[in-house]
């Protein structure tokens, strides 16, 4: 594993071969106790985004519902998506060679909490202009990325992006390297990772933020985006 070039997704014919089932993982959310995995509540949705070292970035979005069961965000949970691999442990993807990424789900209900909230939370809480790192963390791993459930959730990240963008010009930053793509499979990481900086309230984060608001929700409305 070693040596191998981590700011470059990787081919077919170097990643590695996981396995046919899914690693242990926990069974109900540390902060606010439910169900980590399916069957989720009748009419709720679901999001994914990767935005830097998943730990800091899963509590950004659990934060947004503050711990509360009766909030919008029903629960969230970290793993690993976009890449080759099936299955794989943290250690595989830290080595570069299964293409994943470091994702959060976030299972929300529509009625209460919007896609457009959940957009700004991404926009504004890391720096989408690195390519392949985020801060000091470098690696196919931490790049940023949308991965839309459904066509409107598509539509409205593409506008959201463009929206952003011309905020970050008026900034003189660089261009957004975000991928917006159909969200792949989902793979839930290990136990110890889910909810880690509720369980290790001075771990490590290395989020941040380019200090650029986003205008969603301040009367700049999405198109397609889901009400």
């Amino acid at each position: 594993m070693f040596g191998f070039e981590k700011v470059a997704m990787p081919k077919a014919s170097e990643a590695l071969p996981g396995r046919a089932a899914p690693i242990r993982t926990a069974s109900e959310h540390f902060v606010n106790h439910h169900p980590l995995k399916e069957p989720y509540p009748e009419g709720s949705a679901q999001a994914m985004f990767g935005l830097g070292c998943f730990w800091g970035a899963e509590k950004k979005f659990w934060e947004l519902g503050n711990g509360s069961k009766d909030s919008g965000i029903y629960v969230t949970a970290v793993g690993y998506a976009g890449g080759l691999t099936p299955n794989p442990t943290y250690e595989e993807v830290c080595s570069g060679r299964t293409g994943h990424n470091e994702v959060v789900l976030v299972v929300y209900d529509p009625k209460k909490i919007s896609y457009e909230t959940l957009l700004k939370t991404f926009w504004e809480s890391h720096d989408p202009t690195q390519g392949m790192r985020q801060g000091n963390d470098v690696g196919t791993q931490y790049r940023s990325g949308i991965y839309a459930f459904t066509s409107e959730q598509k539509k409205a990240a593409e506008a959201s992006k463009t929206m952003y963008q011309k905020e970050l010009d008026k900034k003189r930053h660089g261009a957004i390297t975000t991928e917006i793509v159909d969200a792949p499979a989902f793979y839930f990481a290990e136990d110890y990772h889910q909810q880690y900086l509720a369980k290790n309230p001075f771990g490590y984060c290395g989020l941040g933020g380019t200090g650029v608001s986003c205008p969603i929700g301040t009367g700049a409305h999405l198109a397609g985006a889901p009400a």
